[in-house]
């Protein structure tokens, strides 16, 4: 009998769907890391890890949302981690980059940049999720362990946060400015490594 009689994805059909969700990932993996090696090392760890760990991924539920929460766990992980064996090791300015990397970004989409990295990372992460990636109210609090409420409000925050720190009153004013973004300015970091 074939897996398709069975109802059980072949191996070639869940490998194909992981490979699809790389571009995701790495999005997603863009607002817990600042610099994009260690968002694609966070990547990778979280590929490892799920797909060691694929035996105990329930079928009917959503592939991206499980590799989702694998990739948030791994990386406060890390942070506690860190924090433990290194103390102040996250704030240290040695650890920065000592010279902006070169972009072909407007001004204002730099300035939308920095406004979203100023965020709280539970605004940031919700924002990312939701606003970047299309990932459901529902998913989300799966994925970051709290109530559709919570990420609603979470939601309604960063966005606030981000036009303040823009100095805009109303999403109208960056709505009408969106014609000045390129529409692939979220990856133009990853097309270029």
């Amino acid at each position: 009998m074939s897996s398709r009689e069975h109802n059980l994805p072949s191996p070639s059909t869940e490998e194909i769907s992981i490979v699809d969700l790389i571009p995701a990932l790495r999005a997603f993996a863009r607002t817990f890391c600042r610099v994009p090696d260690d968002a694609d090392d966070l990547v990778q760890e979280t590929l490892a890890k799920g797909l060691g760990n694929l035996d105990k991924f329930e079928p009917g539920t959503r592939l991206k949302s499980w590799l989702f929460t694998i990739m948030r766990n791994t990386h406060y992980t890390r942070i506690k981690a860190a924090a433990r064996e290194a103390p102040g090791l996250l704030d240290c300015a040695s650890s920065r980059p000592t010279s902006e990397p070169s972009q072909d970004w407007s001004v204002q989409s730099r300035e939308v940049h920095q406004a979203i990295q100023k965020l709280p990372s539970h605004q940031r992460e919700v924002l990312m999720l939701i606003g970047v990636l299309g990932v459901s109210y529902e998913e989300t609090a799966q994925i970051c362990g709290c109530a559709v409420g919570t990420v609603k409000s979470r939601l309604n925050r960063a966005r606030a946060g981000v036009l303040e720190f823009l100095g805009e009153t109303s999403p109208q004013v960056l709505i009408e400015a969106r014609g000045q973004f390129s529409d692939n300015h979220w990856d133009t970091e990853g097309a270029r490594r």
